[in-house]
């Protein structure tokens, strides 16, 4: 496989916040997006509101809403997961048949039900390796976006305000995912095999625990890899 960038990327769960800031991001850098959802009224209905949202920014977007089957269907390559943890398992084992020849970028962190300031890790270690046992090692599945705030990814007038680390086993499959993260203007990085995902996803609770704190003058943080400044 090539390192290009796919034309065409699908979303699954493409009608809740992440998913609808990870279109916005990726509409407004000319990736074609479609939009996957269990009702896809509702999938179509969401991509139309993404695209009078993008026109207010003289961006004239392709935004598609479809079922789940039929955006992992018409996606060129890259499949991106964005549903409740609770559904992770249930849609990739669904999805699984459809998914073949592609890659899955699961962006699913285990939050705790009811507590989003701590996480249950599955018995793999991390989602991204529950994803990848599941789908098997022909299927490569890359772990990223697991620590970028939904309302950053929704507000336009700012950019992305972290670096996204990126894990997973096929080598070639993250280089696709970091090019095309990084055409939504931020820096992507090479954070190692799945099992780096262990902790990658168990910093989101840390940050949202920062961000809802009180004494932090600040919310909606990401992580940020600092250079020395010499």
């Amino acid at each position: 496989m090539n390192n290009d960038v796919s034309n065409k990327v699908a979303i699954i769960g493409g009608t809740g916040p992440q998913g609808k800031g990870l279109a916005l991001r990726l509409a407004l850098a000319g990736v074609s997006v479609v939009l996957g959802s269990r009702d896809p009224a509702k999938a179509a209905e969401t991509a139309q509101q993404l695209i009078a949202t993008l026109a207010e920014q003289d961006c004239k977007a392709d935004i598609t809403g479809l079922s789940m089957e039929d955006a992992t269907k018409a996606a060129d390559d890259l499949v991106i997961l964005s549903v409740p943890y609770s559904g992770h398992d249930a849609t990739l084992t669904a999805l699984a048949p459809l998914l073949v020849g592609k890659t899955l970028v699961d962006i699913v962190v285990p939050l705790a039900p009811g507590n989003p300031k701590a996480v249950v890790m599955p018995a793999a270690g991390s989602v991204t390796e529950s994803a990848q046992l599941l789908l098997g090692d022909d299927i490569p599945v890359v772990g990223a976006l697991h620590n970028v705030s939904a309302v950053t990814l929704n507000d336009l007038s700012r950019g992305i305000n972290c670096d996204i680390l990126v894990c997973g086993n096929d080598l070639d499959a993250k280089k696709r995912v970091m090019a095309l993260i990084e055409k939504m203007g931020t820096q992507a990085y090479n954070a190692g095999l799945a099992e780096s995902a262990r902790c990658v996803e168990a910093l989101t609770p840390i940050l949202i625990r920062l961000n809802i704190s009180k004494d932090v003058p600040f919310s909606h943080a990401g992580v940020r890899i600092c250079p020395p400044d010499h």
